[in-house]
C-alpha cells in the first residue's frame, strides 16, 4: 500500500514538470517578428486561419494531418505585447494565447471544415485550460479575419450547442485576429521532431490519435 501510495505521488509530481508550459528551451527565446495578416498569396486569397485550443505542439499536429493544409505554424496570438517570447507568454505576462497559424489549400478543404477540425479537436468548455495544461495562455479561442468567418463560427457555436454536443456551455472566445507572432523556431513541428518528449507522448499523440479515430476522412492519406 505504502509503495502504491509513494508511486502515486511520484506521478503527481513529475506530471506538472511534463506540461507544454514547462519545456522552454534556456537560451532559445529569440525575438519575434509579427507577420502581417496579408502577407503571402495563400492570405490574399484568404486561405489562412488562426486558431487556439491548448498547447500549440498539439494543435498544429492536428491541423497538420488534415486534407488541403499547407502548413501549420505555432505562434502566439489575442494578446497585447509585441515581440512576445514563450517564457513571458508560459507564465502568463502578454495576455497572449499558444495558438497556431494555418495555410490552406481552399479548393481542398474550406473555412468551415476548419472550425469543425477546431471544436472537433479539443474540447471547448473548459475555461483557461486543455488537458493539463492550465493558464489564459491555453485559453479557447476561433479567430475571424472578417465578417463571414465570425458569423459561420457563430453559426457553428449554435450548431453544437443545439445538439448537445457537450455537457456543459461552450466558453471558446470568437475574437478578431490582429497580429500573430511566430513562436520560437525549436516549437515548430515539435510534436514530429520529439516524439520521445514525455508531454508529446503522454498528451500530444493520444490528443492527435483521438481527432484522427474522429474524422479519418479529413485525413491525408500519409496520416
Amino acid at each position: 500500500m505504502r509503495q502504491s501510495i509513494s508511486i502515486t505521488l511520484s506521478i503527481l509530481i513529475f506530471l506538472p514538470l511534463v506540461g507544454c508550459g514547462n519545456n522552454s528551451e534556456p537560451g532559445k527565446e529569440e525575438a519575434q517578428v509579427a507577420e502581417s495578416l496579408i502577407q503571402t498569396e495563400e492570405e490574399v486569397d484568404g486561405s489562412v486561419a488562426y486558431f487556439a485550443s491548448g498547447c500549440f505542439w498539439c494543435v498544429e499536429a492536428v491541423f497538420q494531418s488534415v486534407k488541403g493544409v499547407k502548413e501549420a505554424i505555432s505562434g502566439y496570438a489575442g494578446g497585447e505585447k509585441a515581440n512576445p517570447t514563450y517564457e513571458e507568454v508560459s507564465r502568463g505576462l502578454t495576455k497572449h494565447a499558444e495558438a497556431v497559424k494555418v495555410i490552406y489549400d481552399s479548393s481542398v478543404i474550406d473555412f468551415p471544415t476548419l472550425i469543425k477540425v477546431f471544436f472537433g479537436s479539443h474540447d471547448p468548455t473548459t475555461l483557461n485550460r486543455q488537458g493539463p495544461d492550465r493558464g489564459a495562455q491555453y485559453r479557447s479561442i476561433a479567430f475571424y479575419a472578417n465578417q463571414k468567418e465570425k458569423e459561420l463560427i457563430e453559426k457553428y457555436i449554435e450548431q453544437l450547442t443545439e445538439e448537445e454536443v457537450y455537457n456543459a456551455s461552450i466558453v471558446t472566445e470568437i475574437k478578431e485576429i490582429d497580429k500573430f507572432w511566430r513562436a520560437e523556431e525549436y516549437h515548430q513541428e515539435y510534436e514530429q521532431n520529439h516524439p520521445e518528449n514525455p508531454y508529446v507522448q503522454s498528451v500530444s499523440i493520444p490528443r492527435l490519435k483521438r481527432f484522427q479515430a474522429k474524422f479519418p476522412e479529413l485525413l491525408k492519406e500519409n496520416h
